[in-house]
């Protein structure tokens, strides 16, 4: 039978203690660079939404609510209304599309503006728009943006939920914000 000596026991527990220390350490570090990978992949892909759906709402009729929700559902990368993968709580909800006028000043400035009171239909805006590029009734451009569903006045960015709740960043996203010129909106000619 072997005995340990009182020295070699005491190594044995110092080992134990500088694992538990180490690992520690370790886990922390890489939940931390789990939750940063997260939000980078968060920015990375807000960016990519705002981008489908200002591409997608720039050519669907703007009268066709059915389409427009389709269109932020397919922006989160979901065919079904829901939340986008690993950027918790984005989601089709959060995608806010507006329709913009072109303004000019008295001074010759352009200015865009948001649309209050949209045409009735996309060929209305196209007649709108080729009598007075410059109408409040012409749509020159989409803009969409990731909002804050909570605030429906202005645009407020969005706090990332962590992928682990004890690791908390508060991380804000940007609003990701994307304008694109309106390529008829839908319109489509008549046939002759």
């Amino acid at each position: 039978m072997r005995y340990r000596s009182q020295s070699q026991q005491y190594q044995h527990g110092t080992l134990a203690v500088e694992f538990a220390l180490v690992l520690g350490v370790f886990l922390l570090l890489l939940f931390g660079l789990l939750a940063v990978a997260q939000g980078l992949y968060a920015f990375n892909t807000v960016q990519e939404v705002s981008r489908r759906a200002a591409a997608a709402a720039a050519k669907t009729d703007f009268n066709d609510a059915a389409a427009l929700q389709q269109i932020r559902q397919n922006a989160v990368f979901r065919s079904s209304p829901g939340v986008l993968g690993f950027a918790a709580p984005i989601s089709d909800a959060h995608v806010r599309i507006d329709y913009l006028s072109i303004s000019r000043a008295a001074d010759g400035a352009l200015s865009l503006l948001p649309m209050a009171l949209l045409p009735a239909s996309p060929a209305a805006n196209r007649v709108a728009c080729m009598a007075d590029p410059y109408s409040t009734q012409c749509v020159q451009f989409v803009r969409v943006r990731l909002c804050d569903v909570a605030d429906t006045e202005s645009c407020q960015p969005v706090a990332l939920d962590s992928i682990f709740p004890w690791v908390q960043l508060n991380i804000m996203l940007t609003t990701a914000t994307t304008i694109v010129k309106a390529d008829g909106l839908g319109y489509m000619a008549s046939p002759l």
